[in-house]
């Protein structure tokens, strides 16, 4: 069945759709020797190439379809930004990554260097751009740290909205986990990710925050053994929910709209509270320890081993 081939390209992760239309209008593609054209259809069977350099679609040797995409977790610490390019030289989430051969991680929507938690990399542009628009109202999950502590007429103005300079800023749920004076949490959750978005809101009231950590995004739940700085590849069925979240099917083509909300699986949300227990105070119980101060797993001598699905590795290992 044709494709467009923008769109082919960048489900291979060479790129955003954008990126690869730039290449087209540049010249850079050919398809059968003939420079491609923007909104080109193309067969898989047809040959592709890019900068004079054939490309080859990665197909699954069953179905002869092109591969389902990659989806990487990482646990990002503070100090780190995600970009490739910095001039003032600090460290990048994506030194961390393990290399590919032939396509790109492609970062999932952003946390500031002071943020941490949990970051989505996948190899779709397609996919990436569909998790980040606002139309499926895909769920960010946040662990919050605050100065102080929320009214009830504050958190309602939280809930109903508050007016920004770029917009209503309102989550969609807040919950209070508890803690004293300048250690008090609170798990909030909003369907969008524009830019320092969690603590301008709480600015907005005249709270400040103290320490931000992603703990789920959409139905992906940041699990506990990943710790900060390590990676894991996501299994093929969680690949698939997300995909289906956005009305891709693993062929690429478009199917129904996403579901208002993401729900969580039974594991995951187990995986969330025990998350929970260790970044902030949890509703299921009170959390004596500090969220700061870390724990110390069984093993943590060990260095994890090399990305595998459902395995956890660190910046450190080298990939196969």
């Amino acid at each position: 069945m044709p494709e467009r081939l923008h769109k082919l390209l960048a489900a291979a992760g060479l790129g955003s759709r954008r990126e690869i239309e730039d290449w087209i209008r540049a010249g850079r593609v050919t398809v059968n020797g003939e420079l491609a054209t923007i909104g080109q259809s193309i067969e898989l069977r047809d040959r592709v190439s890019i900068d004079k350099k054939p490309f080859r679609f990665k197909l699954e040797s069953k179905t002869g379809k092109p591969r389902a995409p990659r989806v990487l977790l990482y646990n990002k610490p503070e100090g780190e930004i995600v970009s490739r390019d910095d001039p003032e030289g600090r460290p990048s989430v994506f030194a961390q990554l393990p290399r590919l051969r032939g396509a790109k991680w492609i970062a999932v929507g952003r946390l500031d260097i002071n943020s941490g938690g949990l970051l989505l990399f996948t190899t779709s542009g397609d996919l990436a751009n569909r998790l980040m628009h606002p139309r499926y109202e895909i769920e960010r999950e946040y662990a919050v740290r605050v100065m102080g502590v929320l009214t009830k007429v504050q958190t309602q103005q939280l809930l109903d909205g508050i007016e920004m300079e770029d917009g209503i800023g309102k989550f969609d749920l807040i919950q209070d986990q508890g803690g004293e004076g300048s250690n008090h949490w609170y798990h909030v959750i909003l369907k969008e990710g524009r830019k320092r978005e969690v603590r301008r809101i709480f600015q907005a009231v005249g709270l400040m925050v103290s320490r931000l950590i992603r703990v789920r995004y959409g139905n992906i739940t940041l699990p506990p053994r990943v710790k900060r700085g390590q990676t894991l590849d996501l299994e093929p069925v969680q690949v698939q929910a997300l995909m289906q979240a956005v009305g891709l099917s693993e062929s690429n083509e478009e199917s129904a709209p996403a579901p208002r909300r993401s729900k969580p699986t039974e594991g995951e949300a187990r995986s969330s509270r025990a998350s929970r227990s260790q970044e902030g105070p949890s509703k299921f119980g009170s959390n004596k320890s500090s969220p700061d101060k870390p724990s110390t797993p069984r093993g943590a001598g060990r260095a994890p081993r090399q990305t595998k699905p459902g395995k956890t590795t660190s910046p450190r290992s080298k990939p196969r």
